[in-house]
């Protein structure tokens, strides 16, 4: 599956992984090598990673406390205990590490030092100026939230490629039919 990175923070973009959560719940990240598939396509480690089980188990763990606290950010509500605390216990492990090999920057770790890294991005988001520009996507049936770091602010889709598309053209179309009674 080509995963898509349009929020403009790898955390949201993780958080994604679950579309439609209000109506069709679509899980992307079904085995544990959606996973590492996943993390493939983000680029966070330069090698794959491996994930059993129990680290599909603790991935999904990860994003949904993550989506609990980018939830209560832009409902304008207090973060969730729980979620706080399994989201700080996340960024608390190692980050992916630098190494340079063979004269290249290589990014090494495994599924807890990504996990780490996700968290981490979170919480800079979450937690910094760009807090307040966080929000859930205008489309029908999207539920991604996204960074709209457009300058006045009034971003409304997670992305022109997909949902902003459909909602242009759904506007066109309404048009068209307005005219044509």
């Amino acid at each position: 599956m080509q995963h898509e990175f349009v929020t403009g923070n790898l955390a949201l973009d993780y958080v994604a992984t679950v579309a439609e959560r209000g109506t069709a719940h679509d899980e992307h990240l079904v085995a544990p090598d959606d996973v590492a598939e996943w993390i493939e396509q983000a680029g966070i480690v330069d090698d794959p990673v491996a994930v059993t089980p129990a680290g599909l188990e603790r991935a999904r763990a990860v994003r949904e406390a993550l989506f609990a606290l980018v939830q209560a950010t832009i409902d304008g509500e207090p973060a969730p205990r729980e979620a706080l605390r399994a989201v700080n216990s996340a960024a608390a492990a190692p980050p992916p590490t630098p190494a340079l090999r063979d004269a290249a920057l290589r990014r090494e770790g495994d599924l807890d030092a990504v996990l780490s890294a996700l968290a981490r991005a979170a919480l800079e988001l979450l937690g910094g100026p760009e807090r307040a520009r966080v929000k859930w996507c205008a489309g029908e049936d999207c539920t991604r939230p996204f960074v709209d770091r457009s300058r006045g602010g009034r971003r409304r889709w997670c992305g022109m490629a997909g949902c902003g598309d459909r909602a242009k053209a759904a506007a066109y179309r309404a048009r068209q039919r307005e005219r044509a009674d």
